[in-house]
């Protein structure tokens, strides 16, 4: 069995991922990754089972290194409106890092490759479950299903983030994404959120 390299598995992931994004999941097959990443097609194998592998390892390596960041400085026992705010700014930084790779992780979780009822709980998801949890406890906010509260808390930032990425909005017009329109879109949520 040949040696894995680090490097050339590096290129792999990295490749995949930009094929995935320009040209969809139908757009890759191992022997055009095989020649996007300048290696032979049984390479692959070496570090992947199959396409299937490939796809999983990619999203779960994607949304660890998200998880990770979005937990820099941030503490479920802090109060709301800095706890929310460290999370869109952890975001932020991730995705601006990161545009390619967050925008497979958005193809991919929203595609039917992924069984959402096979995702378990974990660190991450526990603290934020508990940091909501603590901020209804305090009267920092109401109670709402966790799909309200979602789309209200995380919405709009990734509305902004998006068309960030674009680089316009929906109508075609110029748009950059800056510190000062955020802290403007999270004060309304913020207000909308409070009892």
């Amino acid at each position: 069995m040949r040696k894995k390299d680090n490097n050339k598995e590096r290129v792999i992931r990295e490749k995949a991922i930009e094929m995935i994004v320009n040209e969809g999941f139908d757009g890759l097959s191992m022997q055009k990754l095989a020649t996007s990443a300048n290696i032979s097609a049984s390479t692959i194998y070496i570090y992947f089972k199959n396409r299937e592998d490939l796809l999983n390892q990619l999203f779960i390596g994607i949304e660890q290194k998200f998880e990770e960041d979005a937990l820099l400085n941030f503490d479920p026992e802090m109060t709301f409106e800095n706890g929310l705010w460290i999370q869109w700014i952890n975001r932020y930084t991730n995705i601006s890092k990161n545009p390619i790779a967050f925008n497979f992780y958005e193809q991919f979780r929203n595609s039917p490759l992924i069984k959402h009822s096979d995702i378990e709980e974990n660190p991450f998801r526990e603290k934020m479950y508990q940091f909501v949890q603590n901020a209804i406890a305090k009267k920092e906010i109401i109670e709402l299903p966790i799909e309200i509260f979602w789309a209200i808390a995380y919405g709009p930032f990734y509305t902004l983030v998006k068309f960030h990425l674009r680089q316009a909005t929906m109508a075609g017009n110029p748009f950059t994404l800056n510190e000062e329109k955020m802290k403007l879109i999270f004060n309304l949520v913020i207000k909308s959120l409070k009892p």
